[in-house]
């Protein structure tokens, strides 16, 4: 379907093309709930203060540590607005009143103490859609908690679940609180614009990161339930609910392959693979049940096998009788991944600031639109002359004036 929509009728606009967003994200969460916009084809004005938004801080770590940035700010407009000015949110209401979507993920409270919570913003554009993200939400016991993804992580669970039973709780690698819950927020807001547009009248949407993250935990929660509301012991890589087996990551001679059966039908492949079909009538091993009860001894017969072999013989083998399995590849691997880049998910980009970097091009697919072009991130302010004077229509004195006023 390469460029050819489904019903035949050729290229098509992606589907939030028209849709424009106001991004006061900061850090992961906001900024990627609002990429997703601009990677599914909305135009997307990021605002920040003056000295830019909290993550620009970290260029003076390296420039590695702002690739996050570049990451997340793809196919964005950059404007400054000083917030904390009378004339700064006289600019950014005019924005507003323009405005489809607004996106932000400040600490409950900190827009309305500025005067411009949602309840102003939505006098102002009846139709706005205001969606806010945060750690525990705007309303209970948990409201005013400082959250980062490493606070939700310990919080929600997800610390508690990751590591070995004989070692502390560690959190995961990946920032899973923060894209959860940017991922949740992206949806929120486009379901609430979806009924803004038929129904002319917007809403203000919240999501929580720790509600957002709840259901990764189904399996380790399986397992609390049947060991009767009591706290389950961390299962390293083994499934999280120690309710399938075989599940584990298992050494080869070069490195080391994740390799589980969801069906009998995969068992009996792996038997096959293995060139071992007598293991499917051991007792231990005969059906589910079985093979949990001895996990142990099964791992090290899987184990035993995957040592003698490479990854690549291994996936060959695996591939060969329908066995779920994949190589631990480190992070030059997934970079360079070839399916990724075929499919337009990464692509390679000469950034201003960072020189050639591999970035993500979003995750959604639309019938008939290629992925978006990547447009690298700006600097600061880089399109405050356009935006402001292009799309609001201030001239040149009403800018000036602005920037004497500290307000852009």
């Amino acid at each position: 379907m390469d460029g050819i929509n489904a019903d035949g009728m050729g290229l098509r606009a992606l589907p939030l093309n028209g849709v424009t967003v106001l991004d006061l994200g900061q850090i992961y969460n906001g900024p990627y709930a609002a990429f997703l916009f601009a990677a599914n084809g909305a135009r997307v004005i990021k605002i920040e203060p003056p000295g830019g938004e909290n993550m620009r801080r970290r260029a003076s770590v390296s420039d590695g540590a702002m690739l996050p940035f570049a990451m997340l700010n793809s196919n964005k407009e950059f404007v400054t607005i000083n917030l904390k000015s009378d004339e700064g949110r006289a600019l950014f209401l005019d924005m507003v009143r323009k405005a489809d979507v607004l996106l932000e993920n400040f600490a409950p409270g900190v827009m309305d103490r500025l005067g411009i919570g949602p309840e102003r913003l939505l006098q102002e554009n009846p139709r706005l859609v205001y969606a806010a993200g945060s750690g525990y939400g705007w309303t209970g016991p948990y409201r005013d908690y400082l959250a980062m993804d490493l606070t939700v992580q310990a919080m929600s669970g997800v610390m508690a679940s990751t590591g070995f039973p004989d070692r502390p709780p560690v959190k995961a690698g990946a920032a899973l609180c923060d894209f959860f819950g940017a991922a949740h927020l992206y949806g929120a807001a486009v379901t609430a614009l979806a009924d803004a547009m038929r129904t002319g009248k917007g809403r203000f949407v919240e999501v929580s990161m720790l509600e957002a993250v709840y259901p990764t935990l189904s399996s380790p929660l399986g397992l609390y339930h049947s060991l009767g509301n009591r706290n389950p012991p961390r299962t390293g890589n083994r499934h999280g609910g120690l309710a399938e087996a075989p599940y584990n990551v298992y050494p080869t001679s070069d490195g080391h392959v994740a390799l589980f059966c969801v069906s009998e039908a995969h068992w009996t492949g792996l038997t096959e693979a293995m060139e071992k079909p007598e293991l499917r009538a051991d007792a231990r091993f005969v059906d589910l049940a079985s093979r949990v009860a001895h996990v142990d001894d099964l791992d090290a017969i899987i184990g035993g096998w995957t040592l003698m072999l490479t990854k690549d013989d291994l996936l060959a083998a695996c591939a060969k009788y329908r066995v779920p399995c994949a190589p631990v590849r480190d992070l030059d691997e997934v970079v360079n991944d070839p399916h990724m880049h075929a499919r337009g998910a990464l692509q390679r980009v000469n950034h201003p600031d960072l020189g050639d970097v591999i970035l993500p091009a979003g995750t959604m697919r639309f019938a008939g639109a290629p992925p978006a072009k990547l447009r690298p991130s700006g600097a600061v302010g880089a399109d405050n002359q356009g935006v402001f004077r292009d799309w609001l229509g201030l001239g040149d004195a009403d800018i000036e004036q602005l920037v004497r006023a500290g307000a852009i």
